[in-house]
C-alpha cells in the first residue's frame, strides 16, 4: 500500500547547534504550511506504505486496518429467511435481515466487516436493522458496514444518488457502486457522496470516516480501468470477477487476468481491493495483495482463520 496521508508539523523543529541547520528546517516547515509538502507527497504515493498516524478515533475498523496495510476479513451477510420459504400464494420471497441478525454477526470477534448486498433488491430497512443491530456508529469496535447498492444503470443516476444518501443516514459506514462502467460513471459516483456530505477516507483524506467503493464488471470498464483508478476521491476499487467472467463468455482465465489488471491498478493509486475468497484460495490471495477478503457460507470462519494466519494477524 501506499502512502495516504501527510503528518503535518505541530512547529517547527528545533535543532540545536549549527544555525544554518536551524534556519534549513524552519524554512521547511514554513514549506510545508504553504501546501507544497502535501502536492510533493501525493507525487510520491507510490513510493512508502501508510501509517497508523493518519487514521482518526471515528474511523470504522477496515479504515483502521488498511490504513496500516493490513487485510481486512468480512462476510456477505447471510438472509435470515429459511431457505426455500415461499408466499401464501407461492411467490419467492425477499432476503431478510433484521436487528438480531446484525447483532450476532457484531459478536463474531473474526469479522471486520459485514457485506450487505441489495444489488438485486434494495432494501432500506435492511440497512436499518443491520446498522442498529452493530451498535452505535463510530465506536472503534464497531464492524465496518458496506452496503451494495444497485447500478447506476439500474434506475438512472438520480435513483443511485438517493441510495447513497439514504444508506449512509441509515447506518452504513460505506456504499458499493457496481458496474461502474467508465470514469465518468466513476466521477459521478463520487459525486453522489459530496452531495450527501460525507467524509470520505481516500489517498488524499486520510482521516476520512466514509468508504466510497467502486466496482469493475465490464469488458468495456475493463477497458478503461487505469482512467477509473485514476478517479480521485474514492476509497476502494475492486474486480467483480464473477460478473466480469460471465461478462467475457465464463472465460475463467480472461476474468482472471482482470482481475489482476485492477489489482495492478489498485497498488499503483494506492487504494484497497476486495476480493471474494475461500479456504483454498484466501492465503493466495493475500500473498498477491488483496486487502479485503470476502466469505460466505458455513466455511467463512474457518477460511477467516487461514486467512488471518495467512496475514500474521
Amino acid at each position: 500500500m501506499v502512502e495516504v496521508g501527510v503528518r503535518r508539523a505541530a512547529g517547527p523543529p528545533v535543532v540545536a547547534g549549527r544555525d544554518g541547520r536551524l534556519l534549513a528546517l524552519t524554512l521547511l516547515w514554513l514549506f510545508a504550511l504553504s501546501g507544497c509538502v502535501g502536492e510533493a507527497s501525493e507525487a510520491a504515493a507510490g513510493d512508502a506504505a501508510p501509517t497508523a498516524s493518519a487514521t482518526s478515533p471515528a474511523q470504522s475498523v477496515a479504515i483502521r486496518l488498511w490504513a496500516e496495510g493490513q487485510p481486512a476479513f468480512g462476510i456477505f451477510v447471510p438472509s435470515e429467511r429459511p431457505r426455500g420459504e415461499r408466499g401464501p400464494g407461492g411467490e419467492r420471497l425477499p432476503a431478510l435481515y433484521t436487528a438480531d441478525g446484525g447483532t450476532e454477526l457484531g459478536r463474531n470477534d473474526l469479522l471486520d466487516y459485514l457485506f450487505l448486498n441489495l444489488e438485486g433488491s434494495y432494501d432500506a430497512e435492511a440497512i436499518s436493522a443491520i446498522s442498529s443491530g452493530l451498535g452505535r456508529e463510530g465506536t472503534p469496535e464497531r464492524k465496518t458496514l458496506l452496503v451494495r447498492i444497485p447500478p447506476i444503470s439500474t434506475d438512472g443516476p438520480e435513483a443511485a444518488r438517493a441510495r447513497v444518501v439514504e444508506a449512509l443516514e441509515r447506518g452504513a459506514d460505506g456504499v458499493v457502486l457496481p458496474h461502474v462502467r467508465s470514469a465518468e460513471e466513476a466521477a459521478l459516483a463520487v459525486s453522489f457522496f459530496t452531495d450527501a456530505g460525507a467524509n470520505v477516507w481516500s489517498p488524499a483524506n486520510p482521516t476520512g470516516t466514509t468508504i466510497a467503493m467502486i466496482m469493475i464488471e465490464d469488458p468495456g470498464a475493463l477497458a478503461e480501468a487505469r482512467a477509473i483508478a485514476d478517479t480521485p476521491g474514492y476509497s476502494v476499487l475492486a474486480c467483480g470477477i464473477g460478473s466480469l467472467t460471465g461478462a467475457l463468455g465464463g472465460d475463467r482465465e480472461a476474468g482472471e487476468a482482470g482481475n489482476q489488471e485492477i489489482l495492478a491498478h489498485t497498488k499503483r493509486v494506492g487504494v484497497p481491493d476486495i476480493i471474494t475468497a475461500n479456504r483454498d484460495d484466501v492465503a493466495r490471495r493475500i500473498d498477491e495483495g488483496f486487502l479485503g477478503l470476502l466469505m460466505r457460507g458455513s466455511e467463512a470462519d474457518d477460511a477467516i482463520r487461514l486467512g488471518r494466519a495467512a496475514a500474521g494477524r
